[in-house]
């Protein structure tokens, strides 16, 4: 019997078109949470748990936000602070998604978007779960505060990368529609035209 042939977006790591960035980034947003969990179960020593745990989520942020991000989705943000004022702005950027041979910009691969998204909102979701489990185990008081620390982390990246794609699919949606059916360039051309033929 043959093995039926994976679609573009299913879920295997083989049609990605970065796969050891996809790889990468599942193991760090698994990692901390495992680490957790059997550190929670196997040992008593939350100092070690904290601080692997810590150094995990951190590794994990930082490779989401500046690396898998970027490759995975072409998405990316920060925050600037205003010396002068103190405020502070959250800064977007995004890659062409239509992938036209004009813009020079790859296609966006359906596999690498689903396991972004998956994963990008599974974490903060598990980590909820952890909370209620804690809570309902009645642990130690200070176990809560290491899950409060790993929401907080993540739910900052699930939430400036969901603003980030909205702000994408607006500016794209606003850019086809200048772009996409030449309107720009039939008003130029026409411009052009009308000035140099009479």
């Amino acid at each position: 019997m043959e093995r039926p042939q994976p679609r573009a977006g299913d879920l295997s790591w083989r049609l990605s078109s970065h796969p050891i960035t996809l790889l990468f980034f599942l193991g760090f947003r698994i990692s901390s949470l495992l680490f957790y969990i059997l550190g929670s179960i196997f040992t008593n020593n939350f100092i070690l748990v904290f601080i692997v745990t810590i150094l995990l989520l951190a590794a994990d942020f930082y490779y989401l936000k500046n690396i898998a991000g970027r490759r995975l989705v072409g998405l990316r943000w920060w925050n600037e602070v205003n010396t002068a004022s103190g405020d502070s702005h959250w800064v977007f950027e995004s890659q062409d998604r239509s992938g036209s041979v004009e813009a020079g910009a790859p296609s966006q691969n359906a596999t690498d978007k689903r396991f972004f998204w998956l994963a990008l909102y599974a974490q903060p979701a598990w980590w909820v779960v952890l909370a209620i489990v804690s809570v309902v185990r009645l642990l130690n008081p200070i176990w809560l505060s290491l899950i409060v620390i790993a929401l907080i982390l993540t739910i900052t990246n699930t939430l400036a990368f969901s603003r980030c794609d909205k702000f994408s699919q607006a500016s794209s949606l606003a850019s086809s529609a200048m772009y996409s059916g030449g309107m720009a360039r039939n008003l130029a051309g026409g411009l052009f035209s009308r000035l140099f033929r009479g």
